[in-house]
């Protein structure tokens, strides 16, 4: 966990301090590139447990639940944020409707106004940090399938790493799957949201 945490902000450091071109232009390739090797490496890890997949057979059918109840919450979260903060109940909502994707959220939002689009990526960039951050001690303390919806959307790419780390080898499919449903549905819930709370 620290190394992840002085990665990220060794990484801030030096995009800030060193805005070198060559890096700036590719960033996007990097990640790409990072982002499939780590995944690479997780589907290693899972393919090495023989019992793995016997093991997801003889799991609780209401696993097919997990990402409905995340979208669930997370906007149960965003409802509550308003009552926190300076935003309306719909603009926060539509915020947690991105559900840790915050390129698209911020994209969608920013067509509203640039504060919301603003305020949309910070927000779903918070949740993935804050994901990679406590993922361990929530798989510990509170169970592996709590570790999963703190993910969000996020839960099959670049949080699955710390998933797969912190939880037995048959939670990382899990994980993939509610981060894949999630993922389809993030396109579609947000501009729901703008056009349920009349936003645009």
């Amino acid at each position: 966990m620290v190394g992840i945490a002085l990665s990220v902000i060794i990484g801030g450091l030096l995009g800030y301090f060193y805005k070198t071109p060559l890096i700036l232009d590719q960033v996007d390739n990097l990640i790409k590139f990072g982002l499939c090797l780590l995944l690479f490496f997780v589907g290693i890890d899972i393919g090495k447990n023989e019992g793995v997949f016997d093991n997801l057979k003889s799991m609780d059918k209401k696993v097919v639940l997990l990402p409905f109840v995340t979208i669930l919450g997370s906007l149960l979260g965003g409802a509550v944020a308003s009552f926190l903060t300076p935003l309306t109940l719909g603009q926060s909502v539509a915020i947690s409707s991105g559900m840790g994707w915050y390129s698209f959220s911020a994209i969608e939002l920013s067509k509203i106004s640039a504060e919301l689009g603003g305020t949309a990526f910070l927000s779903n960039v918070s949740r993935e940090l804050l994901s990679i951050l406590i993922i361990p001690f929530i798989a510990k303390k509170v169970g592996s399938y709590s570790s999963v919806a703190t993910a969000g959307a996020t839960a099959m790419d670049s949080v699955l790493p710390v998933i797969n780390k912190s939880n037995p080898a048959n939670i990382s499919i899990i994980s993939f799957y509610s981060g894949f449903i999630i993922t389809l549905v993030v396109p579609v819930l947000v501009p729901a949201m703008i056009a349920i709370f009349n936003l645009g």
